[in-house]
Parts: C-alpha cells; sequence; structure tokens
C-alpha cells in the first residue's frame, strides 16, 4: 500500500509535527514500507488460532484491602518548611 505525500502531511498535522518535503518524502516511504509489511500478515492461515489477548496465561496476583491507621496530621505537618493548621503550604504556581 502507497502513501500520498497529502497523507503524510495529514499525519504530521494529526501528531503537531512540522516536516519540510525531504522529511515528507522519508517518511512517505517508510510507512509505506511498513503497510506492506503489515499487508503481508494477511496471507497468513490464522484458521485453526485461538484469538488471545496474551501469548502467555497472565493471573492477577491483587491482595485484600487493609485498613490500617495512618500517620495523623500533626505527625505530617511536622516537617513542612510551611503549613497552615490543616494544610501544607506551597507556591503559587498557576496566576
Amino acid at each position: 500500500m502507497k502513501i500520498s505525500k497529502d497523507q503524510v502531511k495529514h499525519i504530521a498535522m494529526l501528531s503537531r509535527l512540522e516536516l519540510n518535503e525531504e522529511e515528507i518524502e522519508i517518511y512517505q516511504d517508510q510507512l509505506s514500507r511498513i503497510l506492506e509489511y503489515v499487508e503481508k500478515l494477511n496471507e497468513i492461515d490464522t484458521t485453526s488460532v485461538e484469538p488471545t489477548s496474551h501469548v502467555i496465561e497472565i493471573k492477577n496476583v491483587f491482595r485484600e484491602d487493609q485498613v490500617k491507621d495512618s500517620i495523623s496530621r500533626e505527625y505530617a505537618l511536622k516537617n513542612a518548611p510551611d503549613s497552615t493548621d490543616k494544610f501544607f503550604r506551597v507556591p503559587k504556581i498557576i496566576d
């Protein structure tokens, strides 16, 4: 499958990339070769292959949640460089 220059320009615009003419030609060739390779995969007979999401079997290793005591607010704020009665005070970063 051959990709046109307009398609490369469209992909670049969607990706917020500025490409010069030389880069457009390079990417046109590279993307065309990638799609040609992917088309070859369509030739493989996969009728006897079961659909899978992973090649190996995966098992989740979740643990039960455990409720534990946390540190007190006073202890958390004790070493803060600047704080109020209840909160950390940080420099303003948004005007």
